[in-house]
């Protein structure tokens, strides 16, 4: 919907501008030189970088109003939903978990606020503070032998078949690498989980902060909860955020430290 002289012009300006020809120019065809493939690459740059800090002057504004709460795990996440605290938009607690490789950029660019993960990060301008250790237990049915011991390792539990959610974040990678010969029957529904385990007798797990979710045990299961004693059992969690916005998530911090430590 252009006219060709607009066009014509257009391109004039743009050589004026440059002060160097950036089209080649024959008999119906019209291509860029050298130059010109230069400055257009670099208009493109220009044009994306333009709309990224666009996009993150709008997310920086926007978490001056929400913080956002984003997790490496499903239990931080679970204990952060309980919080009564207005002004709060917690992540989900049952997938799409942040990699550690990302928290950094994440809170940089202001797509979160307030990243709960189990590996502590500290750079020049993002810190850390523990809010808490999570515990892995298994629950087992009551008539078998290890229902009846106060604890287990994970090498009790061996060649086992167990019914897990698919996405439990770095908690999937631990029982794999623990449990020798165990088979996992992954569900991506808690829905199915809970089905599943109403009806069969496969063990399943749980964690020390699984109280607090939505999603507790079912009122007729009978299994036993049973305490994993191994150290790789249990996971430190830190609550990671910049240190410009220290003032603004210290609240949050201690509000969910104290609901954790309940």
């Amino acid at each position: 919907m252009i006219t060709q002289p607009t066009i014509t012009r257009g391109l004039q300006k743009l050589e004026s501008e440059f002060g160097v020809p950036l089209f080649n120019r024959q008999p119906n065809r019209l291509t860029l030189t050298k130059a010109g493939q230069m400055a257009a690459e670099g208009a493109k740059k220009l044009l994306d970088d333009n709309q990224k800090l666009v996009d993150r002057v709008k997310n920086y504004a926007e978490s001056q109003r929400v913080i956002w709460i984003g997790g490496t795990a499903p239990g931080p996440l679970i204990v952060a939903n309980q919080l009564d605290i207005p002004h709060l938009d917690v992540a989900s607690e049952t997938g799409n978990f942040i990699l550690v490789n990302d928290v950094t950029s994440l809170l940089e660019n202001h797509e979160d606020t307030l990243i709960l993960s189990h590996e502590e990060v500290q750079t020049n301008d993002v810190e850390s503070i523990y809010i808490g250790k999570e515990r892995l237990d298994v629950n087992i049915d009551q008539f078998t032998l290890l229902a009846n011991h106060q604890s287990v390792k994970f090498s009790d539990l061996k060649d086992m078949s167990f019914i897990v959610l698919s996405d439990i974040g770095p908690w999937r990678q631990i029982i794999q690498d623990q449990i020798p010969g165990a088979k996992f029957l992954y569900q991506g529904e808690m829905a199915a989980l809970q089905e599943i385990t109403r009806y069969s007798n496969f063990p399943y797990f749980s964690t020390s902060v699984t109280e607090l979710s939505n999603h507790k045990r079912i009122d007729d299961d009978d299994r036993t909860r049973v305490v994993i004693s191994d150290e790789a059992a249990q996971m430190e969690f830190y609550a990671v955020y910049l240190k410009k916005d220290r003032r603004l998530v210290t609240p949050v911090v201690k509000a969910l430290t104290k609901l954790w430590s309940k």
